[in-house]
């Protein structure tokens, strides 16, 4: 009967949404609603249950129909996204500047992750973390064992053999996307195709011309369909954020309430400095908030990178004006490269923080090493849930740091992994504004438009 009447408000809450939608309010407006009914109704489960409390558990059985339901759609149509988005761009405009558009996209993912390794290990200084302060349960330590086993099949495959599997040797496998760096495969193959098709074009235009207009009439389907799961972003969000605060931790939070202090601390700096460029490339910064809030809200609630891609590919290409040329390719990329949270931050911290308990010096050469490792390693890491592990594993590997210490931090991963998720995705739609303004590749008419236009 608890759990009926739990998903009961679940549903008299989803409705009030629905009303919303039918009000003709906003969509950040609803998004930002759904945001804050799913924080207050998942922190009144907690207090009244626990938050290992088996009614909560069954109740968010039945809350994951929406909320993971949501996600499943989006990882859904992500891998098709990214093959059509990328073939279409570069069959359409026959660019000669792709070369130079993912140049500069890779080159801003790069830097603003070696910028946010450098935040990371300065934050981890500042506030003097340390790994031999904190004491291991027992999940901690099982943690701990089960990253020591990971890093075993890890640490066989050198730097260079992980940048070479980018290359997928299976591309059907690739469009499984059960690989980290399937994503990043399939815009490989995607751009191998279009460019194909270009140099096909030259010789038997009318077979190119086929293929073309059969690729566009994909695209647009695919793009639909994109259309239609993007409204029930509210939605995922409610459901999403209520398991969160019904489950969380609190007392393991408390416990190690400094590291999150000091992640955040550093997410919030790296945020500053991509207002900082976005600013310097003449981006008005209060309207990018405003037309990228409910992604970055999804990005927050969810914990995918990937998940997020639909809606990052939607924002820079329809609310921020950037060309799908552009947009695609940022989109795409900055799911498995430069991801600035789990990719730069968290492994930069965890080598700052490991470094004094095995007694390893901390000087300047050890800061350099680790910043250069950090944005390497950045390379091919997998935009979902636990991506930032396989970060942190590739980079303290290459310092000669243990891994199992990583462990000890599984209490408040769900919670830190929100604010770094939100980062990466933030990372990459800056690198389509600066790339899109350096190739003049944005309608600055589109950006400046008022987010009430967008939405009517």
């Amino acid at each position: 009967m608890q759990v009926f009447l739990n998903v009961l408000i679940m549903i008299l809450l989803i409705l009030g949404l629905i009303w919303l939608q039918k009000k003709h309010y906003s969509f950040t407006i609803r998004v930002l609603t759904a945001l804050i009914m799913g924080l207050i109704y998942g922190a009144v489960l907690q207090a009244i249950y626990g938050d290992s409390s088996e009614i909560v558990s069954k109740s968010n059985e039945w809350f994951a129909i929406v909320g993971t339901g949501y996600i499943r759609l989006l990882k859904m149509i992500v891998i098709p996204l990214v093959f059509v988005s990328i073939v279409s761009a570069i069959i359409n405009q026959e660019s000669q500047n792709l070369g130079k558009t993912a140049g500069i996209i890779i080159a801003v993912l790069m830097l603003t992750t070696a910028i946010s390794a450098g935040v990371g290990a300065g934050s981890a200084k500042v506030f003097n973390l340390n790994a031999e302060n904190i004491q291991a349960g027992i999940t901690e330590k099982e943690a701990s064992e089960n990253l020591e086993s990971k890093n075993e099949d890890f640490a066989s495959k050198s730097v260079q053999g992980q940048l070479t599997e980018i290359i997928p040797d299976n591309v059907f496998y690739a469009f499984t996307g059960r690989e980290g760096n399937s994503t990043l495969g399939v815009v490989v193959f995607a751009a191998f195709t279009a460019i194909a098709t270009l140099g096909v074009k030259k010789k038997k235009p009318e077979e190119a011309e086929f293929f073309i207009k059969m690729m566009n009439s994909i695209h647009d389907i695919v793009m639909r369909m994109v259309s239609l799961v993007l409204r029930l972003t509210p939605f995922g969000i409610l459901a999403l954020m209520t398991k969160f605060l019904s489950t969380s931790n609190f007392d393991a939070i408390g416990k190690l309430l400094t590291f999150v202090i000091a992640s955040y601390s550093a997410i919030i700096v790296v945020f500053i400095i991509h207002m900082i460029i976005i600013r310097l490339f003449g981006y008005s910064i209060s309207k990018y908030l405003k037309k990228a809030f409910p992604v970055l809200v999804f990005a927050f609630s969810s914990r995918s990178s990937a998940g997020t891609l639909p809606l990052n590919l939607e924002l820079q290409r329809e609310k921020l004006g950037i060309d799908g040329s552009v947009s695609n390719l940022a989109g795409s990329l900055g799911v498995s490269i430069g991801q600035n949270g789990c990719a730069g931050i968290y492994p930069a911290m965890l080598a700052m923080m490991i470094a004094p308990a095995v007694g390893v010096e901390i000087n300047a050469v050890f800061i350099v090493k680790l910043i250069i490792i950090t944005m390497i390693s950045s390379f091919g890491i997998a935009g979902v849930g636990g991506g930032a592990t396989f970060a942190a594993l590739t980079v303290l590997s290459a310092m000669g740091l243990p891994v199992g210490l990583a462990g000890l931090l599984i209490a408040i991963e769900p919670l830190i992994d929100m604010g770094r998720t939100t980062l990466n995705v933030n990372g990459s739609i800056v690198s389509g504004l600066v790339a899109g303004r350096v190739l003049n590749a944005v309608d600055d008419e589109v950006f400046k438009r008022d987010i009430e236009d967008e939405d009517s």
